[in-house]
């Protein structure tokens, strides 16, 4: 629809915006193939961003700045796996209820207003600066987080927990497996890439407002389910999701382009994830058959 699509410039900045998306969406997919779900990611994306600028502004040191998001997220992260885990609630209730809370609590901290940044830290740079042309840093990071998270998923133990936690949970506490550590440790890892995403869109945009992030838990999740992960746990890929994610930013600067108005592209998604679903149902029931 649109002739400037498939030119390099507009192909940067696709790689651009999915790099922040999909760096929280391989993620997510872990989380999702053992089996839990995450809607909390977007509120931890938006208030790490603002802790972010909150820090720098205060005159924090960048590397500390950038421990206390960490640990934020940890905190998020292991409060959500508790939940899940011990406490037996399921992940998709006890992550709703964190975003609420972390959305009100941004709210009440900003007023409802952006916090911009206009000091001279590099750690802007360093995590979403320019490297060659238009190209942002925040694309080099997440290369490389996808190559450590295939290899961990694909090539370790752990790997094969994850799989296992998702796939049939009592037979894998048979074979030794520990179930609800996995979850806990996966829930964590979401919560610190959601928050070193929102490091990439504070880095991009050297600002960060309350309502950043608003419905990227669904587009992760969107992502996941086009990159071939079941919904139900047990089976996914690392690149798959980072290729569904690909296709919902291509999507985004793609309706832009052809002029769409912005309303369009949440139809789209919504659209998207009901046909990605229904294939992979019909896809994992190929699947069992062939293994049976």
């Amino acid at each position: 629809m649109s002739s400037n699509f498939l030119t390099l410039s507009t192909w940067i900045g696709i790689l651009n915006i999915a790099s922040e998306l999909a760096t929280v969406t391989i993620v997510v997919a872990f989380l999702m193939i053992s089996g839990e779900f995450d809607l909390s990611v977007g509120a931890v994306y938006a208030m790490s961003g603002m802790l972010l600028a909150y820090s720098l502004n205060k005159g924090i040191n960048g590397v500390f700045s950038m421990l206390i998001i960490l640990v934020f997220a940890f905190i998020v992260g292991t409060v959500n796996g508790l939940i899940a885990t011990k406490v037996k609630i399921p992940s998709f209730i006890a992550t709703l209820g964190m975003m609420m809370s972390l959305r009100g609590f941004l709210l009440i901290a900003s007023g409802g207003f952006p916090i911009g940044y206009k000091g001279d830290s590099i750690l802007p740079n360093i995590l979403n600066g320019k490297c060659i042309g238009d190209l942002r840093i925040s694309t080099v990071w997440l290369l490389l987080f996808l190559i450590l998270f295939t290899i961990v998923l694909d090539k370790t133990k752990y790997g094969n927990w994850v799989y296992a936690s998702g796939g049939n949970p009592k037979i894998a506490k048979t074979m030794g497996v520990e179930v609800a550590k996995v979850k806990r440790i996966n829930f964590i890892l979401t919560a610190v890439f959601a928050a070193i995403a929102g490091g990439f869109s504070f880095g991009r945009f050297g600002m960060s407002y309350p309502t950043l992030g608003e419905g990227l838990e669904l587009e992760a999740i969107a992502s996941t389910v086009i990159g071939g992960c079941y919904m139900a746990g047990g089976y996914g890929s690392v690149l798959g999701a980072f290729f569904g994610a690909l296709t919902i930013a291509s999507l985004r600067v793609g309706l832009v382009l052809a002029g769409a108005p912005a309303y369009w592209y949440k139809a789209f998604i919504g659209i998207i994830l009901i046909i990605g679903m229904i294939v992979n149902k019909r896809v994992m029931k190929n699947l069992l058959k062939i293994e049976v």
